[in-house]
This record gives C-alpha cells, structure tokens and sequence, in this order.
C-alpha cells in the first residue's frame, strides 16, 4: 500500500473515532485501539521513506500524536485542545483551509 492511500483512509477513520469520542458514541478504549492498529498498519508499509509527506499526512500524523498522548479527559475537557483538532478534522474532511502552523511527523 502506498502511503497515500493510507493516509486517505485512515483520516476518515481518524475522523469517525474522534467524532465518535466526543459525541459519547464511542468508548475511549475503541479510540486508542485504533490508533494502536494504525501503528501496527503502519509498520507494514514498504519505502515509507521514498514517499513525499503532504499536507494531509502531516495534518493526520499530528492529530495521531495530539489524541495519543493525551488522557481520555483532556479531550473531552480541554477547549482549546478540541478547536484545534475540530480545525484539524474539518480540513480532513475537506471542509476548511489547511492548517499552516500544525506539523505532524511520521512515527
């Protein structure tokens, strides 16, 4: 699988578990097992390295990183936090301008 390909669907999964989350339709547990599954997908794709980041995979990878090391109850409490990320899940969704000042790095 090519990296973009991956990028593309796992952004709307990232999308779905997130919103999930928020609007209580989905268990924390269920949200940080999926990104474990995306780390483990990940590993497996092959030349990650000749591949060229977009804007996408970058704005993917660092909301990867932001609901990974984070608990449960800052993102559902933190203000600041969730706009940041509902910014985020919009632009993966193709509903807004891409972030410029968000970096997000390949694990």
């Amino acid at each position: 699988m090519r990296v973009q390909s991956f990028i593309d669907k796992k952004s709307s999964q990232l999308v779905m578990h997130m919103n999930g989350f928020w609007y209580d339709n989905l268990p924390y547990k269920t949200l940080e097992a999926f990104l474990w599954d995306t780390l483990e997908e990940w590993s497996a794709i092959e030349q990650k390295d000749t591949q060229i980041y977009t804007h996408k995979e970058r704005i993917f990878w660092h909301l990867f990183h932001e609901t990974q090391f984070v608990t449960a109850a800052t993102l559902q409490n933190d203000k600041v936090l969730k706009q940041e990320i509902a910014y985020c899940l919009e632009y993966l969704q193709n509903n807004r301008p891409c972030p410029l000042d968000v970096v997000g790095m390949r694990p």
